[in-house]
């Protein structure tokens, strides 16, 4: 049996949901010192080390003059792709540009009637990095990436996004990746990946001006490096492997069920498949449907691997009991397969995307819903959310007193200095009282 199904009131059960809900792993180690030493080199020399890397690991002969990708390429790139993948392109950077659009938060500012102004000051950081995988070296290009990161970022107003994608043996990036970027307004790209391409982004090469912010999937080598330059810039977040919960009642069928599961599993023989029924019967049948749909994947043995080692099938007595495992799981991906989603929905309090309903695969989410892709993994939805505009904008706060508003202030300033054993702040106060 590919899985077998728990009773979630069991011992094993409860043993299994413990598992779950401490599943948080810090990135891995495995790489930590080789990933430091490539930053080192970066840092010490530059473009040099860059290439390098890629022509060891990726471009024997890429040269550095073809390190960015030219007009002429991009040019190019679009006389390889046919037009109904422009056409699913545009719906898709419609849809998605449509839902973060409100997200954009507005500067403020507050008066008081002693002349003070407090207000805070909302601007787009400088630059941010956007890492694409390469996809089976560019065999299956990853265009929603391209635009899950780069499309917020334009819509913060990030005046600078800098696209990092693995070349191919000869130096190419796939025609796809190259047009998606250039419908969204992205101009700067270089064939770059892993630990590498990381470090170059926050540290700048001679060739390369460092960013503020770089985001993106990645294999533990990106995921290392950004964990290791986290300080120098912001990252969007560790992200562990992919993951879905779907709870269903008795309305759910158990073929969409496994066909999401199966969505889930063929990523990574790492991916976590969960599920959690009310229905000991469901469970049997969902078991059967895995078992059939996974024979017909080009990915099977990865999604076999990943349902025998990580998938999980949970029965439960009610759906108040679903609902709070799929709360203290906090997964990135949770599906409500249930007859009345929106009733259960104000119960969700952790979940990265919330699917409602039995015609809303997580695929949807992917590609073309319009919220982002991006999300928490390993419980960290608990406290942490998708990617979106505010990833790439700082806020500031802005204060202005006038000498009536810090007449009226000084004495409870002072007082606080005064407590806390700073001395300087509180003659800085009363200095300004003194001469008024």
């Amino acid at each position: 049996m590919i899985i077998t199904p728990v009773k979630a009131s069991s011992p094993e059960g409860r043993e299994l949901i413990a598992r779950l809900e401490d599943r948080f792993q810090p990135a891995t180690n495995s790489c930590a010192d080789a990933v430091s030493e490539i930053i080192s080199r970066l840092r010490k020399d530059g473009d040099q080390a860059l290439l390098d890397y890629i022509r060891k690991f990726d471009a024997p002969d890429l040269t550095l003059a073809a390190l960015k990708v030219t007009p002429e390429e991009i040019e190019s790139a679009y006389e390889t792709v046919d037009q109904d993948f422009m056409d699913t392109l545009a719906f898709a950077i419609e849809r998605i540009e449509s839902f973060h659009q409100p997200e954009l938060d507005q500067s403020w500012i507050t008066t008081r009637e002693d002349g003070a102004i407090t207000g805070r000051l909302v601007r787009p950081v400088d630059a941010a990095g956007l890492y694409v995988p390469g996809g089976q070296g560019g065999k299956t290009p990853l265009v929603s990436s391209v635009l899950m990161n780069g499309i917020p970022a334009g819509i913060a107003g990030v005046e600078r996004r800098v696209m990092a994608t693995p070349p191919d043996a000869s130096g190419k990036v796939n025609p796809a990746l190259l047009v998606a970027a250039n419908e969204i307004g992205i101009e700067e790209i270089y064939k770059m990946g892993s630990a590498w391409a990381i470090a170059a982004l926050a540290y700048g090469t001679e060739t390369i001006r460092p960013v503020d912010v770089i985001v993106g999937p990645g294999n533990q080598y990106v995921t290392e490096a950004k964990k290791q330059v986290a300080g120098r810039v912001r990252i969007d977040m560790i992200a562990g492997p992919s993951e879905v919960l779907i709870v269903a009642d008795d309305s759910a069928d158990p073929a969409f069920i496994a066909a999401d599961m199966l969505a889930q599993a063929e990523h990574d023989p790492q991916a976590l498949a969960m599920c959690i029924t009310t229905q000991a019967e469901q469970a049997e049948l969902i078991v059967a449907q895995l078992e059939s749909q996974v024979e017909s994947l080009s990915r099977k043995e990865i999604a076999k691997q990943s349902l025998r080692e990580h998938g999980v099938i949970l029965v439960v007595d009610r759906l108040e009991t679903a609902v709070d495992l799929a709360n203290r799981i906090a997964a990135e991906h949770l599906e409500l397969q249930v007859s009345d989603p929106f009733a259960w929905l104000p119960k969700i309090r952790h979940a990265g995307a919330i699917f409602l309903g039995h015609h809303t695969p997580e695929a949807a989410g992917d590609y073309t819903a319009g919220p982002n892709h991006v999300l928490p993994t390993m419980g960290t939805a608990r406290f942490s959310s998708s990617l979106g505009v505010e990833t790439f904008v700082k806020k500031s706060s802005v204060i202005y007193y006038s000498q009536l508003a810090l007449e009226n202030d000084g004495a409870h300033i002072t007082r606080l200095a005064g407590l806390e054993g700073l001395q300087a702040h509180g003659r800085s106060t009363t200095i300004r009282l003194k001469t008024a």
